[in-house]
């Protein structure tokens, strides 16, 4: 994959920024800044999912956080900085999402089965526009950034890998091999092309997934 350098900030683009008001006795600041930055990285989220990293500028940002634009990098230094945040946060909610459930602690099927229930939640459930972003504009992100979301994505594969080790061991995935993940991948990954809420839910969806995925092969 090519990799870009982050894209220089125009000076038109940055507004003066405001002096910061007076803060209130008694108020955390830190979780203000935190409040912010979340909003600023769902914001920018669904901006980059609905109108592509390229096409949406800073000052789209701001304006659909409400803020200045010189607002906007009190807490990002660019664009290509909260593209890497938007990857990031969404890779620490999925993990967080399956280390939940506690693969390890289910029959390999099911475990298996769970797995595919958040993974297809996470990339099609409504306002959830992170791991969209990133399987979408990943050639976008630099190569420092790169380094960091690859290490979150093994750790979530990881997860995967045990449990199709384990349904190997059982006899319900008899031969699984590399290109079988990355295919399984690619196809529940797609899911994004296609699925139409109301057809059928995520979790008939998961189902006939795991049936396509561990289906007996064909003896000749």
């Amino acid at each position: 994959m090519s990799s870009k350098s982050p894209p220089p900030v125009p000076p038109d683009s940055i507004d003066t920024a405001p002096a910061a008001a007076p803060r209130r006795r008694g108020r955390p600041a830190k979780r203000e800044e935190d409040s912010l930055r979340g909003e600023l990285i769902r914001k920018s989220a669904h901006l980059f999912r609905t109108q592509g990293y390229d096409n949406t500028t800073v000052r789209d940002i701001a304006a659909a956080a409400g803020i200045h634009s010189g607002s906007w990098f009190y807490h990002f230094k660019s664009k290509q900085e909260i593209l890497a945040a938007v990857m990031e946060h969404g890779m620490h909610q999925s993990l967080a999402r399956i280390e939940e459930i506690a693969p390890h602690t289910l029959p390999p099927r099911a475990a298996f089965q769970r797995l595919v229930e958040v993974h297809l939640h996470t990339v099609l459930a409504p306002n959830h526009d992170f791991i969209p972003v990133l399987l979408y504009e990943w050639r976008s992100l630099d190569q420092p950034s790169r380094a960091r979301i690859i290490e979150l994505k093994d750790r979530y594969e990881a997860v995967w890998d045990d449990v199709i080790a384990r349904l190997h061991a059982s006899g319900d995935w008899a031969m699984p091999t590399r290109f079988d993940r990355l295919l399984m991948f690619g196809a529940l990954s797609w899911t994004t092309q296609w699925y139409k809420p109301g057809r059928t839910s995520l979790d008939d969806l998961a189902a006939q997934a795991v049936q396509f995925i561990l289906r007996t092969p064909v003896r000749t």
